[in-house]
């Protein structure tokens, strides 16, 4: 099979277009920013900054002006901002700027800004007490102050009190902005706000990890994973009872057992720390990975069944067979969905598209 590769994350386009037009409806009213900052959280930004675009959003979301001289290089043109970079970093003169304090603001003359207020994550955005200096300084400048924006912490714990703390110091950093004569839009709702604070949309709603189909919140929302890992097993073989798997020898079987060799490892995304804990998608069911996971290769016990060399393994997926899903890797070893997708951009792991206009 000299055209499979050894690993390969597929990306479903129309599962992006999905959850886009879920998202914008949810958000009727407001305009909706795809984030795709992280390479599109590991799934490709320009292929599903499109597919985002062709499906509703109006708006993209990146970190670093790098990210977005990407996306006009690739002949998007829709508007983008960008808001986390190194000072002195050169940005398209068509990208809106964020900007958290007067340093940063005076060193731009003639660019369309989003003035970003801390409204209680303590991370980027101005502080409140620095706040009416900055909008001030920003109405006497060149610079057009096109919106005023912030980011929840907890909005995907529904009913947390920071939410409503922070969109009533949000509410007071917007009336400080039209007091100073400007007349900015708002952005303030996250993927979790958009489907849980319609009181938060404002003018703009930005969607990241739910636009990939991964939810944020704990209860059941109609959004499909676009993301599936797969590989493929590469060899076959029997062990007897007593013999040991893997480096340190932490698992020994019980009894005679088919074992497939898969080449993914830490390498490839598939977290050291998973090894002895999770499954893999294999011959139309799940089946444990034993032993340590090493930087090349994981093993899989297969028992008795047959399996071939060849034989497709998917690693997570939608969860729709059953396979592993990114979240249940993150449960397992105590982190978050984010992670997991945005570690599948990797060089020896294949990028492929599904999707009517992939």
């Amino acid at each position: 099979m000299p055209d499979q590769p050894r690993a390969e994350v597929t990306v479903d386009l129309d599962h992006i277009r999905h959850n886009v037009a879920l998202l914008s409806a949810r958000a009727a009213g407001a305009e909706t920013m795809a984030v795709v900052k992280a390479d599109g959280y590991g799934h490709g930004a320009v292929p599903v900054a499109r597919a985002a675009l062709s499906a509703g959003a109006t708006w993209l979301g990146v970190a670093s002006v790098h990210e977005a001289a990407v996306l006009r290089a690739a002949g998007i043109t829709a508007p983008i901002l960008a808001w986390l970079d190194v000072p002195g970093a050169e940005a398209p003169p068509d990208v809106d700027l964020s900007v958290s304090s007067v340093e940063q603001l005076a060193g731009l003359s003639g660019r369309r800004i989003h003035l970003k207020i801390d409204t209680g994550l303590s991370r980027n955005g101005c502080p409140r007490s620095a706040w009416p200096e900055l909008v001030a300084a920003a109405a006497a400048s060149d610079n057009e102050v096109y919106a005023v924006w912030s980011h929840l912490a907890c909005a995907d714990e529904p009913g947390h009190p920071s939410v409503d703390r922070q969109a009533e110091r949000f509410a007071e950093a917007y009336q400080v902005a039209l007091d100073a004569g400007l007349k900015p839009r708002r952005h303030l709702a996250n993927s979790a706000a958009t489907l849980d604070r319609k009181d938060l949309h404002f003018d703009l709603v930005r969607v990241g990890i739910a636009m990939y189909g991964l939810n944020p919140l704990p209860y059941h929302e109609d959004l499909r994973p676009a993301m599936t890992f797969r590989s493929s097993v590469v060899l076959v073989k029997r062990i007897d009872a007593g013999e040991s798997v893997s480096y340190g020898h932490t698992w020994t079987a019980d009894r005679a057992t088919n074992l497939a060799l898969v080449p993914v490892g830490y390498a490839d995304g598939v977290s050291r720390s998973l090894s002895g804990r999770f499954d893999v998608f294999l011959g139309g069911r799940r089946r444990p990975v034993r032993g340590r996971v090493c930087m090349d290769q994981i093993i899989v016990d297969c028992g008795d069944d047959e399996v071939l060399v060849g034989d497709e393994v998917v690693l997570f997926g939608t969860g729709d067979r059953g396979e592993p899903t990114a979240r249940e890797w993150a449960d397992i070893i105590g982190t978050i969905d984010y992670e997991i997708v945005t570690g599948m951009y990797r060089a020896r792991v294949a990028r492929r598209y599904l999707g009517e206009s992939s």
